[in-house]
């Protein structure tokens, strides 16, 4: 008989003991504001020359760390220099030009009532034309300088570069993308979270970011969470009206929404990949107000 009960009582233990692992597992993965639909993200900028030219020289190669200021690549300055040269001589010249009304008009006021009014007059309109003509010629100057000095293309960022296709030779258009930098101070990671999960949320909760196939977890705290995503049962007509799909399915998932984390200390020897996958667990502040 006590074996008996012996046995019930551990049963029920058991069973209680199951039902106790079998909810917290429950809460952890379904309640719990935790996603394993996450991704590592960081900002890619696009190099594009301000000036057209040649390609003489690339000074980076595909997935090399680079530094802000580095050199990235030089387009041929041939041009460039020419013109400056062109530019410098014409603002020399409208100077010349500037110097000899000042002292037209030092003469004229000198000659007081000798000089009529309308010559002193014609001298300072001249001083003024020159003036704004000098002006003219040394913002041409500093453009031609500029352009020349744009021909060095350097990185905007710390980073990386990636996917890198340009060759010497190449032509490249002023304004054209040749070259994508991955800012390395800009790693975040995004979390995907259920709707019914946002209320347990808020912007400075502190989080764990597990990345898929790193050992250990990278602390950060919720920056933002997305304030819209896309609706695709709505669209715009002619009219600009909303246009509403009215079917239902009664099967409803919860909607993702894009909750950024800041991440606050990265290893030196974890090296951070955009479009990892990672879970986010996001540890809720419970003295915080509801």
């Amino acid at each position: 008989m006590f074996k008996s009960i012996g046995r019930f009582a551990v049963t029920i233990v058991l069973v209680v003991l199951a039902g106790i692992v079998v909810w917290n597992i429950w809460i952890y993965y379904e309640l719990a504001p935790r996603t394993r639909d996450g991704r590592i993200s960081a900002d890619v900028v696009t190099i594009a020359a301000d000036v057209a030219g040649h390609v003489v020289d690339i000074a980076v190669k595909n997935d090399e760390p680079v530094k802000k200021g580095d050199a990235l690549f030089q387009l041929d300055p041939t041009r460039y220099k020419i013109a400056l040269r062109q530019t410098e001589a014409a603002a020399a010249q409208v100077k010349a030009t500037l110097i000899q009304a000042r002292h037209d008009l030092e003469r004229y006021d000198k000659l007081g009532n000798v000089a009529s009014v309308q010559q002193r007059e014609q001298a300072a309109t001249a001083v003024a034309e020159a003036q704004a003509n000098d002006q003219q010629a040394q913002a041409a100057l500093d453009l031609a300088r500029l352009n020349l000095e744009r021909t060095a293309v350097k990185s905007p960022v710390n980073g990386i570069v990636t996917n890198l296709a340009l060759q010497a030779g190449d032509y490249v258009s002023a304004g054209t993308p040749v070259m994508a930098i991955v800012d390395s101070d800009s790693f975040y990671a995004v979390g995907y979270f259920e709707e019914t999960k946002l209320s347990k949320i808020k912007v400075g909760d502190q989080a764990r970011v597990t990345i898929m196939g790193e050992n250990g977890t990278l602390t950060g705290h919720v920056s933002g969470i997305s304030a819209a995503v896309t609706d695709p049962d709505r669209t715009t007509n002619a009219e600009l009206l909303p246009n509403v799909n009215p079917s239902f399915a009664w099967v409803r998932l919860a909607q993702r929404i894009p909750v950024r984390i800041a991440l606050d200390k990265v290893p030196a020897s974890l090296r951070l990949v955009a479009g990892r996958t990672a879970s986010v667990n996001i540890i809720e502040d419970v003295h915080k107000s509801p």
